[in-house]
Order: structure tokens, then sequence, then C-alpha cells
């Protein structure tokens, strides 16, 4: 009997869910002359353009910093940790790498929005 009661609870939900999304959808619609005009898609193209921004800055500093460390640790390492050391500033470099490489696509992908 409390299983029923759960799937009944869980099915109302699932309906109030829908139509609550369906009816704040229509009220975006209805505010803006189209979607790209909302409040949403603005603040969100905002949001990235800021965000990838940001990264393109921090993301560098914070490699520089990982790698100044890395060099650090491997000077007072012994000749077998060489490698270790080597390897660990050649992925920080590869990952400042791919995140600058994102963040100028996501920018450019947003760029094309205006």
């Amino acid at each position: 009997m409390m299983i029923k009661k759960f799937v009944n609870f869980i099915n109302k939900s699932k309906e109030w869910f829908i139509v609550t999304t369906i009816l704040f959808l229509s009220k975006i619609t209805v505010f803006a002359s189209s979607i790209g005009d909302s409040k949403l898609a603005t603040g969100t193209e905002k949001l990235i353009k800021d965000a990838t921004s940001w990264l393109l800055i921090i993301a560098p500093l914070v490699t520089v910093v990982a790698i100044i460390y890395y060099l650090i640790r491997k000077t007072m390492s012994d000749e077998m940790d060489h490698k270790k050391w080597n390897s660990r500033i050649t992925t920080a470099i590869i990952c400042c790498v791919g995140v600058v490489a994102a963040s100028i696509t996501s920018n450019l992908i947003v760029s094309y929005y205006q």
C-alpha cells in the first residue's frame, strides 16, 4: 500500500514539473520577441564570455605556478624521480594549451550569436 502511494506521488510530481516547465518557458517567449532577445539568452551569452575571458587569464597563471612547484620538487628529487616530474611538467603545459583552446573555441562560438 505504501509503495502504491509513493508511485502515485512520483507520477503527480512529474505532471506538476512538466506543467511548471511549460508555463515557465511560455512566459519567457511571451515577453521576448524571440528567444535570442530574452534575458535568459543574453545573460547566458554574457556569462560564457566572462567565464572564458577569465579562463584565458587564469589558466596560464596556474600553469606557471604548477611548473615552478614541479621544478622545485624536481631539483630536490633523486635521478629516478626526474622523469616523473618531467612528465608532470609536460602534462601541465598540455592541459594549459587545452584549456586555452577550449576557451577560445567557446568564445568563437558565442561570437556567432551576436
